[in-house]
């Protein structure tokens, strides 16, 4: 594994094959990838970064926007010598992926979209915005706990305060100056990635949790629509972070379709 800074992004670089990108979600890292790696090193040459603001990469320069995250993955793309990639992101990085899409149409090879958000409701928008208030007044303390609930089963946070206390700490871990300006590009995000999508010409996997209430089945039911010959996949039971809860079935879907799709 070759794990480096390149310029402003921390990243790690492992295994052989065609190129995957890895991209996280909000107050996580790059670590959060740990249960897919297994499943997809030994059939591809993976990239996992940690997003601006994130882990052990830079702080953002001016006010975040979802251009400045996808511009930070072609620089880091460009570093690594990838020129085509199938990308995955989950949650904002569901976001940065189709922001990608949009503005480099040309560097994807697949695009994969993992519980994240599609043009919210007014009253949707207001609760994460509600969220990012709470992050700017009391830090990202203030969120932890509630987004715990939110992204696993009871039984499964019962039965694991190992894996709670992981995603907890990274989620504290977060600098309190920036991780509120991050949040709103997570609540707004999604209002400029919502048309267009039907010029994506790549294939594309849009996959959620069945009770993954903020990024639900029936928004990925509508990218699916709209994106020509996307494929849809609700994972039966499964909450946000499905891919820590049931990595077997989140890593079976995944590494299905990139196989599928790479191998065209």
């Amino acid at each position: 594994m070759s794990s480096s800074r390149l310029d402003d992004t921390a990243h790690d670089l492992q295994g052989s094959g065609p190129a995957v990108v890895l991209i996280h979600g909000l107050g996580l890292n790059r670590a959060m990838w740990q249960w897919q790696l297994p499943a997809l090193v030994p059939h591809f040459t993976v990239l996992t970064y940690d997003l601006l603001g994130h882990g052990a990469s830079a702080k953002p320069t001016g006010v975040p926007d979802l251009s400045m995250f996808s511009e930070q993955l072609l620089r880091v793309m460009d570093r690594c010598e990838i020129e085509r990639a199938a990308v995955a992101g989950f949650s904002l990085g569901g976001m940065i992926v189709r922001r990608f899409a949009l503005d480099h149409p040309d560097r994807l090879s697949a695009m994969a979209i993992l519980h994240s958000a599609h043009d919210r409701t007014p009253s949707e928008r207001e609760a994460i915005l509600k969220r990012a208030r709470q992050a700017q007044d009391t830090g990202p303390s203030s969120t932890a706990d509630a987004a715990l609930d939110r992204w696993f089963t009871p039984d499964f946070r019962a039965a694991n305060p190992h894996v709670m206390n992981l995603i907890r700490e990274w989620i504290l871990a977060n600098d309190p100056q920036v991780y509120p300006g991050i949040y709103r590009v997570l609540a707004e995000g999604d209002v400029e990635i919502a048309r267009g999508l039907e010029r994506i010409s790549c294939p594309t996997l849009v996959m959620t949790g069945e009770e993954d209430l903020g990024n639900s089945a029936n928004m990925a039911k509508r990218m699916t629509a709209l994106i020509p010959g996307a494929h849809e996949v609700i994972l039966p039971g499964l909450r946000h972070m499905a891919l820590a809860e049931s990595p077997q079935v989140f890593n079976r879907a995944l590494a299905s379709f990139l196989q599928s799709a790479l191998s065209a």
